[in-house]
């Protein structure tokens, strides 16, 4: 079931039709030779968005020796940015980084607490404490598909109106509303690459009665 839209920029095509991203914030924790890191992802579709995130980890873990941070904005992951926040250089944010990369994971920002136990981890140590802090995270996160389709009305007589839900219904077409009155507008969503099939079969099928009207393009959730 559809259940809610991500809006881009639409004066040019994505440069993809699908990406990963979090459901919602999500946290989790490890404790590594009595330092505990506390890892927290969250959804961001913008940089600020990410930055107010990391932000907002800092504030509440303001006694903590460090939140390092990572985040990969854009529907292609076009802007990407790591933090070691204090730890030794490329220990804590590249590798978490590398982490969200290699999961997939666009519009996500990342923060990993680190409160100190006393015992020093050395560089390895801390590059496999903040990668698998995150890993955790993720691995217990609710993750999303966001798929980049079209949103269309179709008007149709409540004879055709039954030909075009059977459709719906056999193709898996995202039916948003229905709405009767002297005749049925359903808004649906499907793939923006289905476009062209799916406007051809309402034709066919209604002996262009109804035409096919484009509302938005937009990134949506099934």
């Amino acid at each position: 079931m559809q259940d809610g839209l991500f809006k881009p920029d639409l004066r040019k095509k994505p440069m993809s039709d699908h990406f990963k991203t979090i459901f919602k914030t999500f946290s989790a924790e490890i404790i590594e030779k009595k330092s505990r890191f506390i890892a927290t992802i969250t959804p961001a579709s913008t940089e600020q968005e990410a930055l107010d995130f990391i932000k907002s980890c800092k504030k509440t873990y303001h006694d903590a020796r460090h939140n390092c941070s990572a985040y990969i904005i854009g529907t292609d992951g076009r802007i990407k940015h790591s933090s070691d926040d204090g730890e030794p250089s490329g220990t804590a944010g590249k590798p978490m980084l590398t982490v969200l990369d290699s999961n997939g994971l666009y519009n996500t920002a990342a923060v990993v607490t680190r409160y100190f136990g006393g015992i020093l981890l050395g560089t390895g140590g801390l590059v496999r404490a903040y990668t698998r802090a995150l890993e955790k995270c993720i691995e217990s996160a609710e993750l999303k598909t966001m798929f980049y389709g079209t949103k269309i009305k179709i008007e149709a007589s409540y004879t055709d109106a039954g030909k075009l839900q059977h459709m719906f219904s056999g193709e898996d077409i995202t039916v948003l509303s229905a709405d009767y009155t002297d005749k049925v507008a359903f808004n649906i969503i499907i793939p923006s690459e289905d476009e062209a099939a799916l406007i051809k079969t309402v034709s066919e099928m209604t002996a262009s009665r109804s035409v096919p009207e484009i509302l938005e393009r937009s990134y949506y959730t099934l």
